[in-house]
């Protein structure tokens, strides 16, 4: 049997090897992935994202263990970050998750975002679609935790949830970085920190001058404290709520389309990429560019457009 095939099976090992194949690149995973996507499109995704020290894996730990207790099977995709000299990642946010780990109803992997950005590995929706295909209910995927630049998690989860703490600025942080137009649920962790009241207060009069269609979502601030299981169940409930919104006002399709749409393109980005730079490494044009670039007898602009009409792979 192929990977693909085990992994519909229900082969936990498989599942582990196929996803340590895609984040490593494999050409092999790519044939795998091909037979896995018609059973994709099941799972209920949700986004986890925050700055740095917001508790979002302790929530995560509790929120999985909320959604065990209705016996529902739950994929975690921890993003951990990527040290810029050694290329290597910590791959920590299991650690706070480890009571799951003999759990056969909870799969956790471990992502490092390998130099992407957007709080996300570049591996993330491939591995979100075996998580899928192999009969996970509910996806979390915790970002990396880089603050405002963690976009990309509203492309690849049908609820984001944005965690703040009092006392790190959180309400000027949301100002800057637009971080009220990602959010579907708004969590402020730690909620036994003094100024805890205070930060939900500002977040909520913040939403509410966005003037939202009356129609539409609208999201809420929850208070939590993920170290001792506090508000998860209420936090878990607007997430069930969510999610029915979702589908019962076509928003949950769009969000596939989207979805499907930013996965067609950026495999096609990586295997044009990929397929232009591999020619003109091999037939020695690179290194032609390179060295006119260096003596400045030509610019990167007309290299690129030089190798974009065919001339670089005669």
């Amino acid at each position: 049997m192929t990977l693909a095939e085990r992994v519909l099976d229900g082969d936990i090992r498989a599942a582990a090897r196929l996803m340590r194949d895609i984040d490593d690149r494999f050409k092999s995973a790519i044939e795998e992935l091909k037979t896995l996507y018609p059973h994709t499109g099941n799972a209920y995704i949700i986004g986890i994202t925050g700055p740095p020290g917001a508790g979002k894996s302790t929530l995560v730990d509790q929120i999985v263990a909320a959604y065990r207790k209705k016996d529902l099977l739950v994929g975690v995709i921890a993003i951990d970050p990527t040290s810029p000299f050694s290329g290597g990642a910590i791959l920590g946010d299991r650690i706070r998750m480890n009571r799951h780990a003999d759990d056969a109803g909870v799969f956790i992997r471990s992502l490092a975002t390998r130099g992407a950005l957007g709080g996300l590995s570049r591996s993330t929706t491939d591995v979100v679609n075996v998580m899928d295909a192999m009969g996970m209910d509910v996806i979390v995927i915790e970002t990396v935790g880089v603050g405002q630049d963690e976009v990309d998690i509203v492309s690849t989860a049908h609820t984001t949830v944005v965690v703040m703490v009092p006392g790190l600025g959180d309400d000027i942080q949301a100002i800057k970085a637009g971080i009220l137009e990602i959010g579907d649920v708004f969590v402020v962790n730690k909620a036994d920190r003094d100024g805890a009241e205070r930060t939900a207060r500002e977040l909520t009069t913040m939403l509410e001058m966005k003037h939202p269609d009356p129609a539409g979502w609208a999201p809420r601030v929850l208070l939590t404290e993920g170290a001792r299981g506090v508000g998860i169940e209420e936090l878990v409930q607007e997430f069930d709520a969510h999610h029915i919104y979702l589908k019962e006002s076509g928003a949950l399709q769009r969000l596939i389309e989207e979805r499907n749409a930013k996965l067609f393109a950026d495999s096609l980005r990586e295997e044009l990429f990929e397929t232009v730079f591999g020619a003109i490494k091999g037939n020695g044009k690179y290194d032609e560019i390179v060295a006119g670039m260096r003596d400045k007898s030509i610019d990167p602009y007309s290299a690129v457009q030089e190798v974009m009409a065919g001339r670089a792979f005669s």
